[in-house]
């Protein structure tokens, strides 16, 4: 399975593609400049010096759409209409995992503050956007902290919280998601349930603030 990574160059980008890359996965790195994105391939392998069992490959955000059968949107919220406009037509029959939030910092604002959409959520408005496609819209990994992801030492102290109305894209993502040492998937429900686990983020970037850290994460006990 190819997993592609649209805005890979930016940190949540970068650090799903250390842990797939580390998990032997075959990581397609996209981004909009294509010597942005093989500069971040080579940064990519120098940290994990020779651990990464399938070279990760550098290319543009369309064509790594095109070649992933897992397609993973990690962009800031300012740019998601655009880039996903942008390869919408190359999902096709693929599933779809927006890993975007909506901070305050799109506008200029905190990024300890969450954003109101009129879709409710970033993945309800990918759906939206997606809606005369066969692609599986999944909404997951926007819980998990950059920092946790790119500090390759150590396991991922967190839970990935995923929503999707198709059962068995969310089996594919989840199998995905604990490849990454240290995370348990769980299944949220619908995709309507993203508007709740989205909102998590700011409060986890203020914990992490308050805390003076970076690896805040969230457990779900008693399942």
């Amino acid at each position: 399975m190819k997993v592609a990574i649209i805005g890979g160059t930016g940190d949540q980008g970068f650090g799903l593609a250390l842990r797939f890359a580390r998990a032997g996965e075959k990581v397609l790195l996209g981004s909009r400049d294509i010597k942005k994105a093989e500069n971040t391939v080579n940064i990519l392998h120098n940290m994990l010096k020779g651990e990464a069992l399938e070279p990760v490959q550098g290319m543009t955000n369309t064509l790594a759409a095109e070649k992933g059968d897992v397609v993973i949107l990690t962009v800031p919220l300012q740019a998601q209409i655009a880039t996903l406009n942008s390869i919408k037509d190359q999902l096709q029959d693929k599933i779809f995992v927006d890993a975007s939030v909506p901070l305050d910092t799109c506008i200029g604002g905190s990024s300890t503050h969450y954003v109101e959409l009129w879709e409710n959520s970033v993945g309800e408005r990918s759906a939206a956007i997606l809606k005369d496609k066969t692609t599986k819209v999944v909404s997951a990994f926007n819980n998990i902290s950059s920092s946790s992801l790119t500090n390759i030492k150590e396991k991922v102290n967190c839970d990935c919280l995923i929503s999707g109305d198709d059962s068995e894209s969310k089996k594919v993502v989840m199998k995905l998601a604990e490849k990454i040492p240290g995370v348990r998937a769980i299944d949220c429900g619908p995709l309507a349930n993203a508007r709740i686990v989205e909102k998590i983020t700011p409060l986890l970037i203020t914990l992490n603030i308050k805390n003076k850290t970076r690896l805040a994460g969230l457990r779900i006990t008693g399942i």
